[in-house]
This record gives structure tokens, C-alpha cells and sequence, in this order.
């Protein structure tokens, strides 16, 4: 019997590692067989709308039996650091107050989805209020989805930027549908040469959580922990 397992991301660079070795198709979707369980891997954008949209093509392939978030996140406490795939024990959508408690229960991480980038002093302030570790800006519409279909929901973020970083706001370079003018940003750092740093570090652990997160995916589908309810 097939486990099909759906992996939703906002930006291509979160799955590379991962897929690798998948076969992509024309919509954009990674498919893998390992052992008894199908992958299908999706990353269609930033947000909860591009989130819902990947869910949908994920959908396609056949009835989801679980459905994991991964990718990126911002550090909103000093306990989390990059080069880590934290698993991430329960989703607070800060919009609407909804949580999405994943199968991995004992896990003391928690992360709060916004519908903007947050910055340094709005990040400190999540944290305060929520008790999150780790902001992002998708992994709530994953979490509702898969409430929706009544299938086991897990998350898996790697920390882009400490909780003391100090970044542009990244919320002037989104274009109207949220997704990021990188091009802009790098125009920017040129003239706001005290960003330069930090970007780079940014970028630098961007690269490494998306190894982290390839490696411990392949790790928790070969091992077959998603069947594990306290995974």
C-alpha cells in the first residue's frame, strides 16, 4: 500500500537538496518513490495563497495521507540557530489566533505564521507574546489544509536569520502577489552597504538549512518515522 506524503515549500532553493534526484514534472511538482511511500514535493511561492495553490498540486497526484511544511524560517528566539531542521511541534496562525498541533507533539519548538515579513523588534515581540521560536509565512495554510483533509500535518523549518539580526524590511521588496524582488534587495544592499553582512549570512544559512532539511527529510521518509506519531 502507498503512503503518499505531500511537501509543500515556498521557494525552489528550500527543496533543491531534497529533490535532487526526483523527477520533476511540468507543473512544477517533484515526484520520488521510496519504498512504500510517494513524495510529491511543491514550492510555488511565498504566502498562504501560493502555500494553498502547492497543497492543490500536490493534491493531483492522488488522496495526500500527510502533508509536511518545510523550508525557511527567521530565528524569533536565540534557542533556534542555522544549520539546524527543527521540527516544529505546533503553528500559530497570528492572523486568525488558529493553532495546527503537528505529529510531533513532544516537540517543544513552536512557530508563528505571519502575512508579512517580519523584522528584528516585531520578531522579539511574537516571541514574547506567543512563546514561538520561529516566524514564516506559510506553514499555517499547510496546517489548515491538512485539517481540511483530516491527515496527519508536520513541519520541518531551518533558521535564515537570528533573532538579533539586523535586515532590510523585506516587506518593500514583495510585489503584489508577496513573492520577492531579490534583484531589488541586492540593489539596495549596494547603497545601504551596513546590510551587506548580513545578507550574506542570510545567505549562507539559507544554503545550509536547506542541506540540513534535504538530509533529515530523506532520513525520517527512509526510516519511516512519519508513520510515527510522536515523529
Amino acid at each position: 500500500m502507498t503512503y503518499r506524503i505531500g511537501i509543500i515549500a515556498a521557494l525552489s532553493g528550500e527543496l533543491k537538496p531534497l529533490v535532487s534526484d526526483w523527477a520533476q514534472q511540468a507543473d512544477g511538482a517533484f515526484l520520488t518513490q521510496r519504498g512504500n511511500v510517494a513524495a510529491i514535493a511543491v514550492a510555488k511561492g511565498i504566502g498562504a495563497a501560493r502555500a494553498e495553490q502547492a497543497v492543490s498540486i500536490a493534491d493531483t497526484y492522488g488522496r495526500l495521507d500527510a502533508l509536511v511544511s518545510i523550508g525557511w524560517a527567521g530565528g524569533a528566539s536565540c534557542g533556534v540557530q542555522p544549520g539546524t531542521a527543527y521540527q516544529v511541534g505546533e503553528v500559530i496562525d497570528v492572523v486568525s489566533g488558529d493553532r495546527y498541533v503537528t505529529s510531533a507533539v513532544a516537540s517543544p519548538i513552536k512557530l508563528a505564521t505571519l502575512d508579512h515579513v517580519a523584522g528584528r523588534d516585531e520578531k522579539r515581540r511574537i516571541a514574547e507574546n506567543y512563546g514561538v521560536s520561529l516566524v514564516d509565512m506559510e506553514s499555517a495554510a499547510v496546517g489548515r489544509a491538512a485539517e481540511i483533509r483530516a491527515i496527519p500535518f508536520h513541519c520541518w523549518k531551518a533558521v535564515t536569520d537570528i533573532a538579533s539580526e539586523d535586515l532590510p524590511d523585506f516587506n518593500y521588496f514583495l510585489d503584489q502577489e508577496k513573492q520577492l524582488r531579490t534583484r531589488q534587495v541586492a540593489a539596495y544592499a549596494l547603497t545601504h552597504p551596513r546590510y551587506v553582512a548580513p545578507l550574506l549570512r542570510m545567505g549562507r544559512n539559507s544554503k545550509s538549512g536547506a542541506d540540513a532539511l534535504g538530509q533529515t527529510l530523506r532520513r525520517w521518509i527512509d526510516e519511516g518515522r512519519y508513520a510515527d506519531g510522536n515523529s
